[in-house]
Formats: structure tokens, C-alpha cells, sequence
């Protein structure tokens, strides 16, 4: 690549390969969607749909049609595991948008457990945690629906599970918090 190649795509570092990224300093909060700019790519994303959007792992989030979260104190409209919740859906049946906020990593699951008085076995922290939800993930999901995943990557459903990127926010808290990564795909379909 030339110097003036590599300086043309660092002057407009918003839009790379199709994919708009962009990135927003905030104060951490444990209610991701309650950080200023995870909000508003949130709640911009949901108003350009009028499909059916879930949330497996809704916390205090009422954003979603359809909320679950295992914390029985927290007003959902299920109380179970995610990956039981996104059971109840048939295939192909989420048109809108699912949101994709689990705990990051082993710790967060291990204290959301916890917290809800659930036995922490090595299943619930080992990376099948993740992956099964996401197989189901895309088992209700029609093609052109919309997945907003948050964690500490940017990995969101996948390649692989017939999703295209089409946003990356990076969102830095300061100090020692990890970045706050939210990655919004759009289902093309299996086989991919």
C-alpha cells in the first residue's frame, strides 16, 4: 500500500470494508445500554425496525419486545436461561433484532450466578456458555434481522453463522476498564 493509500484511509477512518466504526469515550456503567453512546446506537437501530426484537440477557433493559433475564427481582417478561428463553422461539421467527448483552467473561457469570443463588459448574464457564446461545441466536433469526452484541470483542455472532458487520463501536471507559466493544450484524441467511 502507498503512503498516500495509507494516509487517505486513515483520514476517513469511519467507514473501512463496508463497515462503520466509530469511537466514543464514556463513563463505565454495569447497565451497558445505559451508557450514553451504546444507548443511542441502540435505541437508533431499534427505531429503524419494526420487526420483533428479543433480549435474552435484559438486566434492567426494557428496550426489547420480549425481555429475559435470570434475576427473578428484575421485571422481564421470562425468568430463565438464555439459551432456554431463545428456545421458545420457532425458527426464523425474530424479524427485528436481538440484543446480545451476556456477561463478558467466566468472573461476570460467575457473579450473575451468584447472584440469582445458581451453582457455577465448569459448563457455565467455559466458552460453550456463549456459543450455544449464539447457535440459537441464529436459529430465530430471519434473514435481515439485526444482532447488537456487547462485550470485551468484537467477535458478535459471526461470519461463519451467516452474519455481515455492519457497525463497530468501541466504547473506552478510562483508567483500567476494558473497552466496552458493541458489534451490530445483520443475518444474511446460513451457508454462508
Amino acid at each position: 500500500m502507498s503512503s498516500q493509500n495509507t494516509l487517505d484511509r486513515w483520514q476517513d477512518p469511519q467507514k473501512e470494508d463496508g463497515i462503520t466504526f466509530d469511537r466514543v469515550w464514556s463513563m463505565p456503567n454495569s447497565d451497558t445500554f445505559d451508557i450514553a453512546p451504546i444507548g443511542d446506537l441502540v435505541d437508533r437501530v431499534v427505531d429503524q425496525s419494526d420487526g420483533l426484537w428479543i433480549d435474552p440477557y435484559a438486566g434492567g433493559a426494557d428496550i426489547a419486545d420480549v425481555t429475559n433475564d435470570l434475576n427473578p427481582e428484575i421485571e422481564t417478561d421470562y425468568t430463565e436461561d438464555a439459551v432456554d428463553f431463545l428456545g421458545r422461539f420457532g425458527e426464523g421467527e425474530v424479524d427485528g433484532g436481538v440484543l446480545f448483552d451476556p456477561p463478558y467473561s467466566p468472573r461476570q457469570i460467575k457473579e450473575v450466578y451468584d447472584s440469582v443463588g445458581l451453582e457455577v459448574t465448569m459448563e457455565t464457564t467455559q466458552s460453550t456458555f456463549w456459543s450455544v446461545a449464539k447457535e440459537e441466536i441464529e436459529r430465530v433469526c430471519s434473514p435481515g434481522t439485526v444482532v447488537i452484541s456487547c462485550g470485551w470483542n468484537s467477535g458478535g455472532i459471526g461470519k461463519t453463522k451467516g452474519f455481515k458487520i455492519d457497525e463497530i463501536l468501541l466504547v473506552p471507559h478510562g483508567g483500567w476498564h476494558n473497552d466496552t466493544i458493541v458489534t451490530v450484524e445483520v443475518y444474511q441467511g446460513g451457508d454462508q
